[in-house]
């Protein structure tokens, strides 16, 4: 298995992704976050924040949003090892979020609000994995 820890959605899969998706069903998107060593703001600014610091920032106002559209942060951790498998390099931290709708999460992503925190994201992550998940009742046969 291969795995490629990316910080942006390719534009060309997100409509498919989110059109794969059971548009009624809660959507649970687990996260699996690695932090760069040092925040590296796009706009260049300069910084002492860890990128762990920065994505905590971003963290904190996207929680808000999540609560507001009626989702909820149900896990984040520190990865501390794996049992099973193996990879290159542990992740720094796993976070799993549960939102109503796909079309809820989209909005958000979507939002002016969002994209204002994504900014600390983006100088916080060197890469993550997305990985949507639903229940076993609401899997949609296509």
């Amino acid at each position: 298995m291969q795995f490629v820890n990316k910080v942006f959605a390719d534009p060309n899969v997100y409509d498919e992704f989110f059109n794969a998706l059971d548009p009624e069903a809660p959507l649970v998107m687990i996260n699996l976050l690695k932090f760069k060593e040092k925040a590296k703001y796009p706009d260049e600014r300069e910084t002492q924040l860890s990128g762990a610091e920065a994505y905590k920032i971003y963290g904190e106002a996207v929680e808000k949003l999540i609560e507001r559209l009626g989702g909820k942060l149900l896990h984040a951790g520190r990865v501390t090892g794996i049992l099973m498998g193996e990879v290159d390099e542990l992740w720094d931290t796993v976070g799993i979020v549960e939102y109503p709708t796909p079309g809820a999460f989209r909005g958000m992503l979507e939002s002016e609000e969002y994209k204002q925190a994504h900014l600390h994201r983006e100088a916080g992550l060197s890469g993550q994995l997305n990985i949507a998940t639903t229940s076993p009742g609401h899997v949609r046969n296509s």
